[in-house]
């Protein structure tokens, strides 16, 4: 029987997910005025940022519009005011979660 869809078996198949991307911030009030950039990357990097943020109990909130701005960035750099933001809704997530679970600590990282 003909494959009447007009598609080849190749255009037929999905195409492969994009690498994951993973941007990691921290945020001291005390060094600075806005977060920093501490790590970033994807792939197998992205993989290995997210692993070791879960397993140091850091809150992960998954934004992939953000993490595109945002590995736009150098490492070390503070997040730009227009970010501003779109972080605060991230570290809203944070202290909500610390909270949740009971914890208080001085710095505060987050994944993005």
């Amino acid at each position: 029987m003909k494959d009447n869809s007009g598609l080849s078996g190749e255009e037929n198949k999905e195409k492969p997910l994009p690498p994951r991307k993973a941007v990691a911030l921290k945020y001291s009030p005390e060094q600075g005025t806005a977060p920093v950039v501490v790590a970033k990357g994807q792939g197998a990097i992205a993989e290995e940022i997210v692993r070791k943020a879960k397993e140091n109990g850091v809150p992960i909130q998954e934004d992939t519009s953000l993490v595109e701005v945002l590995s736009k960035l150098d490492l070390q750099q503070e997040i730009p005011p227009e970010l501003y933001r779109l972080v605060a809704e991230i570290l809203s997530f944070v202290y909500r979660t610390d909270r949740k679970a009971g914890l208080r600590s001085g710095g505060n990282d987050l994944l993005s």
